[in-house]
């Protein structure tokens, strides 16, 4: 089912689906600033991804001996989600574990996402609860898909991503099925990057060194943008299709990431993960903001 939010300034839709957003409008001209998930390219908005970031080596992992199996980017984003509480500039859902959820990921959780309209900002918050009797391990990530150009008429030669602070970052190399490596070439010196289908050839951009919390689709021909705020994030990935001429970019902050190359499965040693104790909660936070 699709829900709208709406204020002065932004018209909002989200779904039970996923609890993915499916479109972000600016009421003043009723610009569209999210991708809206033609599958011709990619049937995906703005997935949540949960308890995994990425790809498992051989799509499967181990917790104390037993081998379960998950697809990329792990369960909640092909899951249906509980609507919680709605109110008109406000919405929060909800995904808990089931006997299903127990044979992928053999922990008892819950995850409430919620969105809150804030001006012409769009307040993204999640909250992972253990509800089990032993520490819980997980990754989690954003991976929404905005449009770039955000103005018809443009091209992606005329877009750049804007920086907070200056940067000196290094992408993480990825080996075939987009695994990491421990391997880094240079990608990113000062604030400006610009785009190209050529930057994305190679896969998703992934950094695990930014020092910018913000990062802004900006267009040397037209004023529009659109940032996005995730304070504390560790990593980052930004991706197109990497077959060139895609109408979107991909602005990911993540807790977590894909596995390693070679990596042998036990996923309590897995990189990146959060570990969570009974009954205990993890909550983090990011914005979208039009400008």
């Amino acid at each position: 089912m699709l829900y709208s939010l709406e204020n002065d300034d932004l018209l909002v839709q989200v779904r039970d689906h996923g609890a993915e957003l499916r479109s972000i409008k600016e009421r003043a001209d009723e610009t569209e600033y999210l991708w809206r998930g033609d599958p011709t390219w990619w049937k995906y908005s703005s997935p949540l991804l949960f308890p995994i970031v990425g790809k498992l080596v051989d799509g499967k992992y181990r917790v104390d001996g037993k081998t379960y199996e998950l697809p990329a980017h792990g369960l909640a984003r092909i899951s249906d989600f509980e609507l919680v509480e709605q109110k008109a500039d406000a919405i929060r859902f909800a995904l808990g574990w089931t006997e299903e959820t127990l044979t992928k990921y053999p922990w008892k959780f819950r995850v409430e996402v919620s969105y809150a309209l804030v001006g012409r900002s769009i307040r993204v918050a999640w909250d992972v609860t253990n509800e089990d009797a032993t520490e819980m391990v997980f990754s989690i990530g954003a991976h929404p898909a905005f449009r770039c150009p955000i103005v018809y008429g443009e091209t992606l030669a005329d877009c750049y991503l804007a920086f907070e602070r200056d940067e000196d970052a290094q992408k993480v190399k990825l080996a075939p099925g987009v695994f990491f490596t421990h391997e880094k070439t240079p990608c990113l010196r000062g604030k400006q990057l610009p785009l190209s289908d050529a930057l994305f050839h190679d896969g998703v951009l992934a950094f695990d060194d930014l020092k910018s919390d913000a990062v802004t689709i900006r267009s040397t021909k037209s004023a529009k943008s659109l940032t996005i705020s995730a304070p504390g994030f560790p990593y980052w990935g930004f991706w197109m299709p990497e077959q060139g001429g895609a109408p979107f970019l991909c602005l990911e902050p993540w807790y977590g990431h894909a596995d390693v190359e070679g990596f042998d499965g036990a996923f309590e040693d897995k990189e990146g993960v959060q570990k969570l104790a009974p009954s205990a909660t993890f909550h983090a936070e990011y914005t979208i903001s039009i400008g």
